[in-house]
C-alpha cells in the first residue's frame, strides 16, 4: 500500500495552499534564473560567465545581509502580509527584466529580487510549524524540501523549453504571472488563527530581535552542531557546483549533456533523501541524520578526481542524499527546540549564517580548482583536497559540538523548555 506519510501535511488547508503557492514560486524561480542566464549572455557575450558569477555573489550576499531582518520582521508583522508583498514585489521586478539593456541593470534588479526572496523564505519556513502542528510538521518540512529539490532538477529543463518556445523576454512575462498567482493564493488565506499563535512576551528593539535570532542559534547546542555541519555541507556542495563542469568537460572529455546528467544525479539524491525522511513512520533522530549526512557528502568527494562518468553520477547521487540529510533535519530541529513566538528570528538568522558558509566556500572551491592546475600536491586533486578540508571540519565539529542525547541541557532543548521568548540562557 502506498505510504502517504509524506503528504499528511496537505490535510491542513492552510499548508496545502501555502505549499501550492511555494511550488508555483519555485517554478517561477526556475524561469527567472534560466531567463537571467540567457539575458546575461545576450548582453555580455563571452563575458557572461564573469557576469553570472557577479550575479550569484550578489544573490548570496543579499541573503546574508537581509534575512536576519526578515526573521525579526516575521515575528512582529502579519506573516500573510510579508508573504503576499514579497511575491507582488518580485512580480514587478521580474516584469522589468525584459526592458534591461545593461549588465548593471541586472545587478540592480537581482539585489532587489533577492531582497524579496530573503524576506519570503525565512517567513515561509517559520510558518510551516504554525499551520500544520507539532505532529505533522516534520513531514511538511520534508515535502517542501523534496519539492524544491525535484524542481531544481526539472525546473531548468522546463524553463529552457519555455525560453525556446517563447523567447527570453516573454519568458519573464510568464515568470511574473507565476508570482502573481502565488500571491493570490496567499492573500485569500484565512490567517487569523495562525497569527494569533504569535504572542511576543515583551516589545524589543529591532537590534535586540536581530541579536536574539543569532544568540538562540549559537547557544542551542543542537542548532550549533547542525549549523556547523552545514558548513561541512557547504564546503562539499561548493566543490560539486563549481568544479564538476571542469571535470566532466575537461578531464572526462564529455559535453554539456553529460554534465547535466551528473548534476541531475546530485539533485535526485537530495530529492530521494528528503522524501525518505517524510515517509518515515517513526520520528527520525535529527542529530543522527545530520551526522550521517555530513559524512556521506564529504566522503563522496574523496575518490571523485579519478571517477568515470558513471561512478561520478553515483558519487554525486549519494552526496545529494547527504546534503538533504543535513538540511531537512536542521529545519526540524529549529521547529523542535525554539519557542513559536521567536522562530521567525531564528529561521532568519539560520538562513543568513547558512548562506554565509557558501560565501566562504565558493572562493575556496575556486582556489582549489586553480591549484589543481598548478604543479604541486593539489595537482589534479581538487575534489580530494576539498574532501580532506571538509573531513577536518567534520571531525572537529563532531568532537567539540555534538550534543550528547543524555545531557540534561540537550534534553531540555528538545523538550522546548529552554530560552523562552525574549530571554537568553547561557549554556
Amino acid at each position: 500500500m502506498l505510504n502517504l506519510q509524506l503528504f499528511r501535511g496537505l490535510s491542513h488547508p492552510l499548508f496545502a495552499r501555502l505549499y501550492l503557492a511555494q511550488t508555483i514560486n519555485l517554478l517561477g524561480d526556475a524561469l527567472t534564473w534560466v531567463g537571467l542566464a540567457l539575458l546575461t549572455f545576450e548582453l555580455s557575450g563571452q563575458q557572461a560567465g564573469a557576469s553570472l558569477a557577479g550575479v550569484l555573489t550578489l544573490r548570496v550576499t543579499t541573503f546574508v545581509l537581509v534575512s536576519p531582518f526578515a526573521g525579526a520582521i516575521a515575528d512582529r508583522v502579519n506573516r500573510k502580509l510579508i508573504l503576499t508583498v514579497s511575491h507582488l514585489a518580485r512580480m514587478l521586478i521580474v516584469a522589468l527584466l525584459p526592458w534591461v539593456t545593461q549588465i548593471w541593470h541586472i545587478y540592480l534588479l537581482i539585489v532587489a529580487l533577492n531582497f524579496c526572496t530573503a524576506l519570503f523564505t525565512p517567513t515561509y519556513k517559520a510558518t510551516i510549524p504554525l499551520v500544520v502542528g507539532k505532529t505533522d510538521y516534520p513531514a511538511a518540512i520534508a515535502l517542501s524540501s523534496a519539492t524544491g529539490q525535484l524542481l531544481s532538477i526539472v525546473g531548468p529543463g522546463l524553463a529552457g523549453s519555455m525560453a525556446a518556445l517563447l523567447g527570453t523576454r516573454l519568458l519573464f512575462g510568464l515568470d511574473a504571472l507565476s508570482f502573481l498567482i502565488a500571491a493570490l493564493l496567499i492573500v485569500t488565506l484565512n490567517w487569523s488563527q495562525t497569527q494569533a499563535q504569535l504572542k511576543p512576551s515583551q516589545p524589543q528593539s529591532l537590534w535586540q530581535d536581530l541579536q536574539l535570532g543569532t544568540v538562540q542559534l549559537w547557544r542551542n547546542r543542537s542548532l550549533r552542531y547542525a549549523l556547523g555541519m552545514q558548513l561541512v555541507a557547504a564546503i562539499a556542495g561548493a566543490q560539486i557546483l563549481v568544479n564538476t563542469v571542469a571535470y566532466v568537460e575537461g578531464v572526462l572529455q564529455q559535453d554539456s549533456v553529460q554534465y547535466g546528467w551528473v548534476m541531475a544525479a546530485f539533485g535526485l539524491g537530495a530529492t530521494i533523501a528528503a522524501v525518505s525522511l517524510g515517509l518515515l513512520q517513526r520520528p527520525f533522530n535529527p542529530l543522527t541524520c545530520i551526522g550521517v549526512g555530513a559524512v556521506l557528502i564529504t566522503v563522496m568527494l574523496l575518490p571523485a578526481d579519478r571517477a568515470s562518468l558513471s561512478l561520478l553520477m553515483v558519487l554525486w547521487l549519494l552526496a545529494g542524499l547527504g546534503e538533504s540529510w543535513i538540511n531537512v533535519p536542521t529545519q526540524t530541529l529549529i521547529a523542535d527546540t525554539v519557542p513559536i513566538d521567536c522562530q521567525g528570528r531564528v529561521y532568519g538568522a539560520h538562513f543568513a549564517w547558512s548562506h554565509l558558509w557558501w560565501v566562504l566556500a565558493y572562493p575556496l572551491s575556486g582556489w582549489l580548482d586553480y591549484q589543481s592546475h598548478q604543479p604541486g600536491w593539489f595537482y589534479q586533486h581538487s575534489f580530494l583536497a576539498g574532501g580532506l578540508i571538509g573531513t577536518a571540519f567534520l571531525i572537529v565539529i563532531q568532537l567539540f559540538w555534538f550534543p550528547h542525547p543524555l545531557d540534561p541541557q540537550t534534553q531540555m532543548e528538545h523538550a522546548g523548555q529552554l530560552q523562552p521568548s525574549g530571554q537568553h540562557q547561557d549554556i
